[in-house]
């Protein structure tokens, strides 16, 4: 059974439609990228998961469950972070830790101390004192250290330095390996990129893509860069331009997916040299499914 469903989910806010029938499945034990700009839909629908808000139409479960009528007994199973977080000025930061750890049941002792540590983060000074990245590392070592099955996580490294991003991946990358699923909403494409098994775009409040990274670059064209003998024939469905190197054929481009294999053939009949392949990245994929929604 799926850990989150939405089914033709419908939001709205006076005369503008927040949620427009999106459709959402994430199963158990994946990381799933949920991407989307300013206004698409993603905190909305979070926030009608955490049965912090009513949906219109439609419906929306977490673990079967109706999250707006089972909320209390819900939130004893996932921990949430989100993208801005506002903690109690008088507190230190490892008392706000265990307050917002004992919201979502157990919580992990070691584990706790352990992310204390990675995160760099001195629990002992009053949160008034801390910048906003340092109010980020409590939010996220209050939910990573608690023994939930799911972590909904809005712009959850916001404020946070590189060196802070990558261990948060790590974290999450052992914490999927404990069998917990994950919502990310992340703007951080290379984070998505690095974490999730899926990933669902979604534009005016409905779904847009979903997928593998795998299945969505099946449907665009990857660059291509090769150095040859002699000046190649290319495929149909190949769109690269030759120019000379000392002598050689350099060849620069894009194919689509169902003709790499003859392009590949064609390069070595001119004599292969070099050759790179480069995927589309996760932000050319977000970038083409919204080019692809504008109007001409």
């Amino acid at each position: 059974m799926p850990v989150i469903t939405t089914e033709n989910l419908v939001k709205t806010f006076g005369a503008t439609r927040a949620l427009d029938g999106l459709n959402l499945t994430v199963q158990p034990g994946e990381v799933h990228g949920f991407l989307g700009p300013n206004g698409a839909g993603k905190s909305t629908t979070i926030r009608i998961l955490l049965g912090l808000m009513r949906h219109d139409s439609g419906s929306a479960t977490l673990f079967g469950r109706d999250p707006w009528k089972d909320a209390v007994a819900l939130h004893r199973r996932l921990a949430y972070v989100p993208g801005d977080v506002t903690l109690w000025p008088a507190l230190t930061g490892g008392q706000a830790i265990d307050i917002l750890a004992s919201a979502h049941g157990s919580i992990n002792q070691a584990r706790r101390d352990d992310l204390v540590q990675r995160f760099e983060l001195d629990p002992t000074k009053k949160s008034r004192s801390y910048s906003k990245g340092n109010r980020q590392k409590v939010s996220l070592v209050a939910a990573l250290a608690t023994e939930v099955e799911l972590l909904i996580l809005d712009e959850p490294t916001s404020g946070l330095d590189p060196l802070m991003e990558r261990v948060f991946q790590d974290v999450i990358a052992e914490r999927k390996a404990e069998g917990v699923t994950v919502l990310l909403s992340s703007h951080i494409m290379g984070e998505v990129e690095a974490l999730a098994d899926k990933v669902s775009i979604i534009r005016d409040g409905r779904l847009a893509s979903s997928g593998t990274l795998a299945d969505l670059r099946r449907h665009t064209r990857s660059h291509v860069h090769a150095v040859t003998l002699r000046a190649p024939q290319f495929p149909a469905g190949a769109d690269l331009q030759v120019t000379a190197v000392d002598g050689l054929s350099e060849s620069n481009g894009s194919v689509d997916p169902e003709h790499m294999a003859d392009l590949v053939a064609a390069l070595h009949a001119a004599g292969l040299e070099t050759l790179t392949v480069t995927p589309p990245s996760l932000d050319d994929l977000f970038l083409k499914n919204y080019e692809a929604g504008q109007p001409a």
